[in-house]
């Protein structure tokens, strides 16, 4: 059985058992949380899809970790114009375990 689930602004299918690193969610590591914006589910070549959410689904997932992705740098120039930026990002993630998927 799989979902598609939203956090963060962003779409994930996700599948039991698997691993996923989000958008930072403000939660403990051990915590457990439940995601109730499942957008579909599917089983086979049954597919459940929602208007916009499906009704009463929701998925379970466990906080593994915090942490920030590798470094982002930006380079702006305009030529011959004696104009150059340098600008870097690290973006936090949380890394989340599909403990199990209900609906």
């Amino acid at each position: 059985m799989y979902a598609v689930i939203k956090t963060g602004g962003k779409q994930y299918k996700v599948v039991a058992g698997e691993k996923l690193k989000v958008e930072q969610i403000p939660a403990d590591i051990g915590s457990e949380l439940t995601i109730d914006q499942v957008l579909a589910m599917g089983e086979g070549d049954t597919i459940k899809v929602g208007t916009p959410l499906v009704a009463g689904a929701t998925v379970l997932v466990k906080v593994i970790d915090h942490g920030r992705h590798d470094k982002v740098r930006i380079f702006k120039m305009r030529r011959r114009k004696h104009y150059q930026k340098r600008q870097g990002h690290r973006q936090n993630y949380t890394e989340l375990q599909i403990v199990s998927i209900n609906g």
